[in-house]
């Protein structure tokens, strides 16, 4: 029986040991980096759905990011018109108190200094800021929306926008993230500092007393109406976070599928490729030794 000799064992041998590092190097890129596509060669239809993923994931964060400081800003104005709501029911309650006739001009004027205090404090809520925005001034947020102005009927002038900024909170979907000032504290009919100086003038005056109170009244009722856009608005941002979050998790299981390693099954790969090399590297250093005398002995 005739013996046949590999005529190139070292060029065998070199493929092996090429092929076991491969392995080896493959093993450790995925435990050091816990995935299994570390370079689009290695899974190229993984890498392409990756990609996509990718960029849906981020968009999904830039949306909750904008949910997150919208909510924050929607919370502060919603707080804040409250506290308005607060001081105009107290200002009822004093222009009621100073309708009753039996009450002396001192005691008049004495009301009419809270109405005034009340309209301070009602201005400071309409310059409120939420991390360094005016709430209340449009899109014109850098600047204080309202200003005293004695040239104004009553005594304050509107220097913001009417301008409305709209927010992206999904594809597609945007919401708007403001009201002008304008449209809550200065509109034709339900002007807040106009009905609080008219009440102070009626009680300093001692007339016309419960008309200025019914005035008032329709500042405080359209505001509380107005109010309702931010109750509604965090609805729906509340919704909408709850989504954008299931979402989430959701492209980061698929993107787990994808591209993430399996390390138990990347430790074992180690291991074994570790061992073949081993063995080969041990039986490439006993072909040094090999010569035709070694088989022409058998």
């Amino acid at each position: 029986m005739g013996i046949r000799i590999n005529p190139d064992l070292i060029s065998t041998m070199l493929a092996g040991v090429e092929l076991d590092q491969q392995q080896e190097d493959t093993a450790i890129a995925e435990l050091s980096s816990g995935l299994k596509v570390n370079q689009p060669s290695d899974d190229p239809a993984a890498e392409a759905a990756y990609i996509v993923n990718n960029s849906q994931a981020s968009k999904v964060t830039s949306y909750l990011s904008n949910i997150s400081t919208l909510q924050g800003s929607m919370q502060e104005a919603d707080s804040t018109l409250g506290s308005v709501v607060t001081a105009l029911t107290q200002a009822i309650s004093l222009g009621v108190e100073g309708e009753d006739t039996t009450m002396n001009q001192d005691d008049l004027n004495a009301i009419a200094q809270q109405v005034n205090g009340i309209q301070q404090q009602i201005l400071e809520y309409a310059n409120q800021s939420f991390q360094g925005n005016y709430l209340f001034a449009g899109t014109a947020v850098n600047a204080q929306p309202f200003v005293a102005d004695a040239s104004s009927p009553s005594g304050f002038t509107y220097v913001g926008n009417t301008g409305v900024n709209n927010v992206e909170i999904g594809d597609g979907q945007a919401v708007p993230a403001n009201l002008p000032g304008s449209q809550l504290f200065s509109a034709p009919g339900s002007d807040v500092f106009q009905a609080l100086t008219d009440l102070s003038s009626a009680l300093s005056s001692g007339s016309n007393i419960p008309a200025a109170v019914t005035e008032v009244q329709n500042a405080f009722d359209s505001i509380n109406t107005q109010r309702t856009f931010y109750g509604a608005t965090l609805s729906r941002l509340n919704s909408a976070s709850s989504f954008l979050n299931e979402e989430s998790l959701q492209l980061s299981q698929e993107e787990n599928n994808l591209v993430g390693a399996d390390m138990a099954s990347a430790a074992s790969q180690l291991t074994r490729a570790e061992t073949d090399l081993n063995a080969t590297l041990a039986a490439g250093g006993k072909i040094s030794q090999v010569s035709l005398l070694n088989y022409l002995q058998y």
